[in-house]
């Protein structure tokens, strides 16, 4: 609030400095497209209005459409949100760019840009200095508008984008201008951190008091809302319920998935019609091709790539591992799969987990350029490195993480696991040439390492052959049958929904307070066909209806509408009971305990006396109580020594005595923490300026009646 209203005081100079040292400049050459304002398109249908004008759905699809080609993980509603929220900002910065003339000189975009980094530390734009240079970036532009016209339509719409940016820090610039903090208020937030007090207190928690006692009628929740109406409002919202039917296969399904695999095992005998004879199928057991074999019969292909163990599957990791080559293991269910598996071939050894202390000098490949040790330095380093390492009891870990040179020297050396071929080869042949616990000297032209063989383990090949588990055509028959019987006795029938879905042991799903906008539905996922039935205006309370989704269908009932406005007392009933009550129970405490002592209120009240010290106003929390703003501050606002009455807190009602006042030593200067402070006021600007602007706008949005 204190910034905007440092705006309204400071208006009619804001537009003057705005008018003075801002002219209205529409670039050409690289800078150029025509209408570059705020204004929009109002040709067609709208999907918003914001304080009069339109954004009109084709301009908004198009956006949309460019959206979706800079973004490949967004959902459509996602895009559609992203998009609606630039345009309502765009607009309402917009309005207010045209309002103060504020325009964008050539010399200011391209500054701007400069403070891009796509573009300010692309190698393209540099000179030979690694500067960005203006005029490599325009010929950039000029030859990509004669040469490719496609990418510099997409450059176009950078360039709105810019020049909007580059709009809105000129704007929020000059507010900030005008945000600051004098020394007086830089000296009033350091008392506020330091200024501590202790207290002697009683606290009578709310809790002593029990719920049920606390009778709240509706007509008091009523009056509540009606003097709260800002606190509850709510948006048009609609509550649903459904039963899921989801195409997963049947206890069938899974045992004539597991039979099938296991019958490819053996071999078969097929009558083959040009020959005229019977031809043996080799079975997977005994197959001489296995890559073939599971092209036609497996979901999973051969994978010919050696695996360490912590790479298998992990239920059944430890059999595959002891295999012999040449042996199957299975059918067994993996995830949604059933697998049989066959060990191809084995590499003893294939995989070396290895530390090293690498000792480089000035040079080296890749050394650190702060290193200037020789290299008969570094050796000699490396030797004594390796005398230490050998000594028992040494901590190779330690040794690596105060002396390599390495990457890995954080991790004490870990180099973790790998195979054979991946390090250089003197570092390769002492990795896999020695036995673990070995520790060795190797030179390379990294530098000199101290290496120590930590761990090894075999690699094997496995070839699976696997079927995926999947509803068969009849299962997926019966789940239509199932769901459509289901609605048509839940639309025609006397039975309520519920009463139905737990006749069939079905499992009804609430989902409430979904918006006009949502697309998830727990346990649904994406379903913005449901969400549109659901706010459709011929929809009615009670209404049912059958929707195909993915791998299944959903029979959904509107149980509920809400208007946008100020909440029901049944709605709000939740949240505002609480508050009721604990405002009840404070009066009722008080009243019960007026006048007394702090020593009379604990006996009395069944509680103990506790001491807090150190409090200070901006970190009101009281031990054991919690934050108690309200508390902290009235014990401020007394002296040392005095006793407070009964006081309303958040937890309980408190009474207290300061024990001890102690006030901050007094500096030379406060310009630090006003600077803090004037920072901190400069930093919210742009958020509460587009915010305080969005809330007094008016904005119509019609996005529900085209997405």
């Amino acid at each position: 609030m204190a910034i905007l209203e440092n705006i309204r005081k400071r208006t009619t100079i804001l537009i003057l400095i705005i008018g003075l040292a801002l002219f209205a400049f529409v670039v050409s050459g690289i800078f150029v497209n025509g209408d570059i304002g705020s204004g929009t398109s109002k040709v067609g249908s709208a999907v918003a209005e914001i304080n009069g004008d339109e954004i009109s759905v084709d301009a908004f699809r198009q956006k949309i459409e460019a959206a979706s080609r800079r973004s490949s993980n967004s959902s459509s509603m996602q895009l559609v949100n992203q998009v609606y929220d630039q345009e309502v900002r765009n607009s309402i910065l917009g309005q207010q760019f045209e309002d103060l003339g504020i325009d964008i000189e050539q010399d200011q975009i391209m500054n701007y840009i400069k403070t891009i980094p796509g573009y300010a530390q692309s190698p393209q734009f540099q000179d030979e200095s690694g500067i960005f240079d203006e005029n490599k970036f325009r010929d950039f532009i000029a030859d990509m508008k004669v040469n490719n016209p496609a990418q510099y339509d997409l450059w176009l719409q950078d360039e709105k984008n810019i020049i909007q940016s580059a709009k809105e820090q000129a704007y929020f610039n000059l507010i900030k201008a005008g945000v600051g903090a004098t020394l007086k208020e830089g000296e009033l937030d350091y008392k506020l951190a330091n200024n501590k007090v202790d207290l002697n207190y009683v606290r009578v928690p709310y809790s002593s008091i029990p719920d049920s006692t606390i009778a709240v009628t509706k007509s008091e929740i009523a009056a509540y809302i009606n003097a709260h109406k800002e606190d509850y409002k709510q948006e048009e919202s609609r509550d649903l319920q459904f039963v899921y039917f989801e195409e997963t296969p049947s206890e069938a399904d899974e045992t004539g998935v597991k039979d099938g695999l296991a019958k490819l095992m053996g071999n078969t005998i097929e009558f083959n019609e040009t020959t005229k004879q019977n031809d043996t199928i080799l079975g997977f057991s005994s197959t001489t091709d296995v890559n073939a074999f599971l092209d036609r019969n497996s979901d999973i292909k051969f994978d010919t790539i050696f695996k360490a163990k912590k790479a298998l599957p992990g239920l059944y990791a430890d059999t595959l591992m002891t295999l012999k080559v040449g042996e199957t293991y299975g059918p067994y269910r993996d995830g949604g799969f059933f697998k049989i598996s066959k060990m191809m071939a084995r590499k003893a050894n294939g995989s070396v987990k290895a530390s090293h202390i690498l000792v480089t000098y000035e040079g080296a490949e890749r050394a650190n350029p702060e290193i200037k040790r020789t290299k008969e330095e570094a050796e000699e380093k490396a030797k004594r490195l390796l005398r230490d390492a050998r000594k028992p009891g040494a901590a190779f870990v330690e040794l690596a993480r105060d002396n390599s040179d390495g990457p890995s020297a954080p991790n004490g050396g870990d180099l973790g696991y790998f195979q054979e071929g991946t390090m250089v080869p003197k570092f390769n042949d002492f990795a896999f040439g020695n036995r673990v616990g070995s520790i060795g000297l190797v030179e390379t032209d990294f530098g000199f390492h101290v290496i120590r063989v930590d761990d090894k383990e075999d690699l094997v090949q496995i070839a699976t052959l696997g079927r995926e588990i999947v509803a068969s055509e009849e299962t997926i028959n019966n789940l239509f049958t199932n769901a459509t019987k289901f609605e048509m006795a839940t639309t025609s029938g006397d039975k309520v929904f519920t009463d139905l879905a737990k006749e069939s042991e079905y499992l009804v799903r609430p989902v409430n307070k979904i918006k006009a906008l949502d697309e998830n539905l727990p346990g649904l996922t994406n379903q913005r066909n449901i969400v549109q039935w659901a706010f459709n205006e011929d929809t009615e309370i009670g209404d049912i209806k059958r929707f195909n989704i993915n791998n299944g269908y959903a029979v959904v009932q509107l149980t509920a509408s809400y208007k946008e406005g100020v909440m029901s007392v049944e709605d709000a009933s939740a949240s505002i009971l609480p508050k009721i009550r604990k405002e009840r129970k404070a009066a009722q405490i008080i009243g019960q305990h007026q006048g007394k002592s702090i020593a009379d209120l604990a006996k009395d009240a069944g509680v103990a006396t506790s001491n807090a010290s150190a409090l200070t106003v901006k970190s009101p929390t009281i031990p054991g109580a919690g934050r108690e703003a309200a508390v902290v501050g009235a014990a401020f606002a007394m002296n040392e020594g005095d006793t407070s009455g009964l006081i309303e807190g958040e937890t309980g009602v408190f009474m207290f005595t300061v024990t001890k006042k102690e006030e901050a030593a007094a500096l030379d200067n406060y310009s630090t923490y006003a600077n803090t402070l004037k920072s901190s006021s400069a930093g919210k600007v742009n958020t509460a300026v587009f915010n305080a602007l969005k809330e007094a706008a008016e904005i119509e949005d019609n996005r529900s009646a085209f997405y």
